[in-house]
Parts: structure tokens; sequence; C-alpha cells
């Protein structure tokens, strides 16, 4: 009898421990899947918000324009430039709206037809005052190469067969700065240095000279002492008219005051969840809405 009560404890402390493992395991699945859900929701929620920055972004540019009245300028010291951050219900959404028009568009480097612009000169000059790293290849001729509908050429389809992966050259316009580096020469060090002072977008072959760089000011043909007058005067003030600096006619035409396409990065935080939304959208076509240029979430 005792063998048998001692065999029967022994079974039943074997279920217990069996029945505790399981229900262990089953709570541990229950907060998982409710943490999983949490997450869920949060991320929703953020991206959500994001969404929604993009939206509201839209509508303070659109409040500038109004506030200018027929004035044809922007600037970096209207309301739009100011970073928002705005608490919700659920979480915090942060928007910063940049102008893509103070920047040089490396699209007009070169016609589909292989020959070269007037910002051909433009660009090679932006890309010494950098002082870009390429190790002997000349970026500009690689880029133009890439752009160009041709594919004869030292940066073309044959060099780039050639490399692990292969790959083809594009032979049209670049759709993304993040795009450089698929072209020869363009690091990742050449590409960070080159984002705050290029774009892709827009057709309006001006740069608006309230928010163009220093370097691409002088790169444009602009003296030395012209660029500082014109960075300390929108440093005070926003510049309406480019008469006031009596710019040479040649560079004059390159210029303007007042941009239309802008880059606008919306960021909504729930929780530890965080999503991100970005847009270029361009304000000429104001009349049907503004012109979406370019979306990505992430």
């Amino acid at each position: 009898m005792r063998g048998e009560k001692g065999f029967a404890l022994v079974i039943a402390l074997i279920v217990t421990t069996l029945l505790v493992a399981l229900l262990a395991e089953f709570v541990n699945e229950v907060y998982v899947d409710t943490s999983h859900s949490h997450n869920f929701v949060a991320s929703q929620q953020a991206g959500v918000l994001a969404e929604s920055g993009i939206e509201g972004g839209r509508k303070l540019l659109e409040l500038s324009s109004l506030q200018r009245g027929s004035e044809q300028y922007s600037s970096p010291l209207e309301v739009w430039a100011k970073p928002q951050s705005f608490e919700t219900e659920n979480g915090t959404l942060t928007v910063i709206i940049e102008e893509e028009s103070g920047k040089l568009n490396l699209n007009w480097v070169v016609l589909p037809t292989g020959i070269e612009t007037a910002f051909t000169p433009i660009t090679r000059k932006l890309f010494e005052n950098l002082k870009l790293s390429n190790s002997g290849t000349d970026l500009t001729s690689a880029l133009m190469d890439w752009i160009d509908e041709g594919d004869v050429g030292a940066a073309e389809t044959g060099y780039y067969r050639s490399l692990t992966p292969p790959y083809a050259a594009k032979n049209a316009p670049l759709e993304t700065v993040e795009e450089l580096a698929l072209v020869k020469g363009f690091t990742p060090e050449v590409v960070a240095k080159l984002k705050p002072c290029v774009t892709v977008y827009g057709d309006i072959q001006k740069i608006n000279v309230n928010t163009a760089s220093k370097d691409v000011l002088l790169a444009i043909g602009l003296s030395q002492d012209k660029v500082d007058s014109i960075l300390d005067t929108r440093k005070a003030r926003p510049i309406k008219s480019l008469a006031e600096f009596d710019i040479a006619p040649d560079v004059q035409i390159r210029l303007n005051c007042q941009g239309s396409i802008y880059r606008i990065h919306a960021e909504g935080k729930v929780g530890e969840s965080i999503a991100v939304a970005e847009a270029v959208i361009d304000l000429t076509q104001s009349i049907t809405g503004p012109k979406v240029l370019y979306w990505r979430e992430y």
C-alpha cells in the first residue's frame, strides 16, 4: 500500500508540475498577445498622426501664402519654417517643413540628348565648393551619364555591369536624392554633403535667394560680397526683390525670391511606437490643390 501511495504522490506531483507549466505558458501567451495588440493599435495611431501632419503642413503653407497676399516671396522667417509640435489625446505630432526651391535641381544638369545646360557649370562649381572627395572621378560627368538617354560614356551601363551586383545606368532623371548612391563616385560621404544643397523636384529653373545655402549662391555666380549681403539681409527680413542687390542679368535670371516646392516631414508618436510620413508638394498647382511629387511612410 505504501508503495502505491508513494507512486500516486509522484504522479500527482508530476501532474501538478505540468499544470503549473501550462498555466504559466498560457499566462505568457495572453500577455504577449495583449502586448502585441496594444503595440499594433499604437503603431496604427502613430501612422494616422503622421499622415495628419502632412495635411496640417499643407494647410500651414497655404496660410503663409495667404498672409503674404500679392507679395512674391517666401522666407524661413515665416511660420511654416518653424518646427511645430502638438500634444494629442493619444500621443505627440511633430511637423517640420523645408523648402526645396532653395536647392540646386540636379536634373537640370543635362538635356535628355546629353547636351550640357546653363546649370552644368553651376553643378560642377557646387561640387567644388563642397570639396567633395571623388577619388578622381568627375562627378558631374558621371551624373550626366546617369541622367541622359544615351548609353555611351565612362559611367554608363558598361561600367555598372562590371559591379557586384551588376545593374544598368538609369538614363533618365533622378527620382530621389538618395538615388545618387547608385551613381559612380557618389559615395555615402558625398551624398551626405550634397543633401542639404540639392533636390530633384520642380520644373521652375530659378532658386530662391531667401532659402538657398551659401554654397549654392556662390555656385550660381554671385560674388562673396553679394552672398554675404544676401545672408545678412535675410536674417532680419525676407528679401522681396533682387533689385536691391545689383546682380548681373546673366546671374539674376537663375534667381527669384519665392519658392513653390516644399518637403513636409511629420512624425507621430504614441507610446513607444513612432511613425513617419514625408511628402514633397508643389504649391504652383494651387487651383486644383497642391500636387504631391513624393510620398513615403516608414
